[in-house]
């Protein structure tokens, strides 16, 4: 598996991450625990070593598998972890809001190294942007937690331009996550240029549309009642009709190429720039063999520019997310 470096920090990656909230939260119900700590293994043999979670995710129950299954390969991994949204103080699954308060940051650093068994996070991201607390104060206290040896690099998450501009000058940012994708763009506009200019890396998530660019969703795919996916505007079964034609186009490329859809959808964000590298998440070993062999994959100057001149021709049905949810972004 190649290497990659997040920015000007010198935090290495491998080129695909592994996305692991579906694995406990998101996509149905969790899955077997053992099942799920042999599929962590794998993947660090198959080179993997960038592994992605939250305390949000379960809640608690994500950090925790992680924990068990990588704490004896800690040398060999990069683990990054988010903070951000505020607990149910009456111990309830949901949480209430969010919540980046200095002091707020710091308990919950300390809860995700008991919960992932290791001494230092090494990203620990801010998981959506708090507008109650200046973005100064909580990269000072990512950045008190990094003199302290508890963290290694700071993280934002779907920040916008200016948040990451004044985050950084207060304490360096290893990585961006942002949702970007052949079917989520915007980040492009500027975000890219930012990352660019102040040495960031990007950290793509849902890098395969969560599922749809692997073409093996329509508008007659039925969800489990707990699936997040039901409640998305692009995955009423209207918006996920319409928008096949991007799946064809996609399709189009990869048999051309004699690769899968995912492959392409993968091997675009990595030739974009050599400092992104994203985090499919899956539960299959197959999966994440494909996943991985998209590492493999060089698109060239020609096939991204045929790629972005029909994909920009293109118009997308449905909003990302509820407009709830939206409003939780900086983008």
């Amino acid at each position: 598996m190649q290497k990659r470096k997040l920015g000007n920090t010198g935090l290495e990656v491998s080129a695909i991450g592994l996305g692991c909230m579906g694995m406990s939260f998101g996509y149905g119900p969790a899955t077997d625990k053992q099942e799920m700590i042999s599929l962590l293994h794998k993947a660090v043999d198959l080179g993997v070593t960038f592994f992605d979670t939250a305390e949000v995710y379960g809640p608690y129950t994500n950090e925790e598998l992680l924990g068990e299954a990588l704490s004896p390969l800690r040398d060999k991994v990069v683990i990054a972890t988010k903070f951000g949204f505020q607990p149910d103080p009456n111990g309830g699954p949901r949480w209430i809001g969010l919540n980046s308060r200095p002091e707020h940051i710091k308990k919950v650093a300390e809860a995700s190294l008991k919960r992932l068994k290791t001494d230092v996070i090494d990203l620990f991201y801010q998981h959506r942007v708090d507008p109650n607390v200046p973005i100064e104060d909580v990269a000072g206290a990512v950045q008190d937690l990094i003199k302290e040896g508890k963290v290694k690099h700071f993280g934002l998450s779907e920040a916008g331009a200016g948040t990451i501009r004044r985050a950084h000058a207060v304490q360096p940012v290893a990585a961006l996550q942002s949702e970007y994708s052949l079917w989520w763009r915007k980040p492009e506009q500027e975000i890219l240029p930012l990352l660019e200019e102040l040495g960031i890396g990007l950290v793509p998530y849902s890098p395969l549309g969560k599922g749809y660019l692997t073409g093996k969703i329509n508008e007659n795919t039925q969800f489990d009642s707990s699936d997040f996916r039901n409640t998305l505007p692009r995955f009423t079964p209207q918006a996920l009709k319409a928008n096949q034609v991007l799946i064809a186009l996609i399709q189009d490329i990869a048999q051309q190429k004699g690769l899968t859809p995912a492959h392409i959808a993968l091997a675009w964000l990595l030739a974009k720039k050599p400092w992104i590298a994203p985090i499919p998440g899956t539960r299959k070993l197959e999966r994440l063999e494909e996943n991985i062999g998209a590492a493999n994959v060089t698109l060239s100057t020609t096939d991204l520019q045929e790629i972005d001149s029909a994909a920009a021709k293109v118009e997308l049905t449905g909003e990302r997310y509820p407009e709830a949810l939206e409003k939780l972004t900086g983008l």
